[in-house]
């Protein structure tokens, strides 16, 4: 039986849309222009398309090409193949990497059983690996969602719509592409969490049939890398949206799968602490986005567990365990069990049990301690963790207000700050032994103290 034919495109001539090439990264350009004269078909495709085509300014470029990734590679030299799940050719310019992807076939080739190198599936159908390559328009019916299928071709400055996206994009429609939702959401189970990242972001509505499986389905995250994850979490979360981002999550029962203790948490919250908590740390970091400011992934995680943390110490601390070894176990466990589900790098990990650690250490503002704390190399985001505990009304505001005038205060101050405004007493010093020779005393001290030194100078080489 033979194949069934390609479906004709929906083309739109330059004169006929808003994409100007004065809006592409020259990076990008450079690999379409390189690829045309090299003989290959060569295409802006996905997120860069459509947000082109909305106004906005895309992030990234990324381009899909009849070539090979091995084709590729002998177009570019500054080109490195990665991946296997999907094999990519990332073409570097300094700091700009462009993606070029292989046109997928959405069908196995004669002769493939679909377990061998190219194409490998789980028996819930959700694709390991694939890398069996087809034409432009069986690669746009293997895309998401219609509005991720649009494709500018450099050779005519035309946009090719294979799936309606261009339809769903005026209508502000987030649509899958296909008729069987559950089998490309088992395909990928992350198009799931796509789903709420692209309606955030785009302010879209997603369309009722994709819409409806999502609950059911949730739990298919489980069966996605938790390195995989972490990736989606800072995109869900870090882009601007967050807040909007997690409203929707809980609403689909999406977050329960990436963050099961705190949601548990969630579900019987205590004076509605941890839901505030929560949605004031992420309205925190939307504005910090929205301001051009730096945000890290150490502190929301840090807000995103904290509540289960809290928890987990205060029960550790009602069965006698001191607050310093709670604290550190309570950070332990939690942070152990969370890399099941979404895996966090040392890197990021120990930050973020940095900024919980020290918590308990803010509340304790007398002696030394304070001047201590301010040298800490985790100060400033745990101080701005603490002002949304306050903000949440988890801990008196006072306390917060208390740091926020003793980093401002001068010397003199800060003495009174630590000491209830009382002066020190003076240490007393202790009698020096009389000796018969006072210059012989002096120089015998100096000795002492010579020695001192110079035997802590040995051990420290020693070891």
């Amino acid at each position: 039986m033979p194949a069934p034919a390609d479906p004709e495109p929906l083309i739109v001539p330059r004169a006929e849309h808003s994409i100007s090439r004065s809006n592409i990264s020259p990076n990008a350009l450079r690999v379409l222009y390189r690829l045309r004269d090299a003989g290959h078909a060569a295409c802006l495709v996905g997120g860069g398309v459509r947000d082109l085509l909305l106004g906005h300014e895309p992030k990234d470029f990324d381009v899909a090409t009849d070539a090979t990734p091995e084709e590729v590679r002998q177009v570019f030299r500054n080109c490195r193949l990665i991946g296997r799940r999907f094999r990519l050719a990332h073409v570097f310019f300094g700091p700009e990497i462009i993606e070029v992807a292989t046109f997928r076939g959405t069908a196995i080739p004669a002769g493939r059983d679909g377990t061998d190198d190219d194409v490998l599936r789980t028996e819930n159908g959700m694709i390991l690996r694939d890398n069996v390559y087809g034409s432009i328009a069986e690669d746009a019916l293997r895309r998401d969602f219609t509005v991720n299928a649009l494709y500018y071709n450099i050779a005519d400055f035309s946009v090719l719509d294979y799936a309606g996206g261009l339809a769903d994009l005026k209508a502000g429609r987030l649509r899958l592409i296909g008729d069987d939702i559950e089998a490309r959401y088992r395909e990928d189970p992350v198009r799931m969490l796509r789903a709420v990242r692209f309606a955030c972001k785009l302010g879209f509505m997603i369309d009722g049939p994709c819409e409806e499986p999502l609950a059911d389905l949730a739990a298919l995250l489980a069966e996605v890398p938790a390195a995989r994850l972490f990736e989606e979490v800072l995109k869900l979360f870090h882009a601007g949206y967050g807040l909007h981002a997690f409203e929707k999550l809980r609403h689909y029962g999406l977050f329960a799968q990436l963050f099961p203790a705190t949601d548990a948490c969630l579900a019987c919250e205590e004076q509605a602490f941890p839901m505030v908590f929560v949605s004031r740390g992420l309205d925190n970091t939307d504005r910090r986005v929205l301001d051009g400011k730096s945000v890290v992934p150490p502190f929301l995680f840090a807000v995103l567990l904290w509540e289960p943390v809290r928890l987990r110490y205060q029960a550790l601390l009602a069965g006698g365990t001191p607050w310093a070894d709670a604290i550190a176990l309570a950070s332990q466990e939690v942070a152990s069990a969370q890399q099941r589900h979404v895996a966090i790098p040392k890197r990021f990990g120990m930050p973020m049990r940095e900024i919980w650690s020290l918590q308990p250490r803010l509340e304790r503002r007398q002696g030394r301690r304070p001047m201590a704390l301010l040298g800490h190399p985790r100060f400033r985001a745990a101080y701005d963790f603490l002002l949304l505990r306050a903000e949440a009304g988890e801990v008196d505001p006072e306390l917060a207000e208390w740091w926020t005038r003793f980093q401002d205060a001068n010397a003199g101050d800060r003495a009174k700050m630590t000491t209830g405004g009382k002066k020190r007493r003076p240490r007393r010093r202790k009698p020096k032994k009389a000796t018969t020779d006072g210059a012989g005393g002096a120089s015998g001290g100096g000795e002492h103290v010579a020695g001192m030194h110079g035997r802590a100078a040995g051990d420290d080489g020693d070891g």
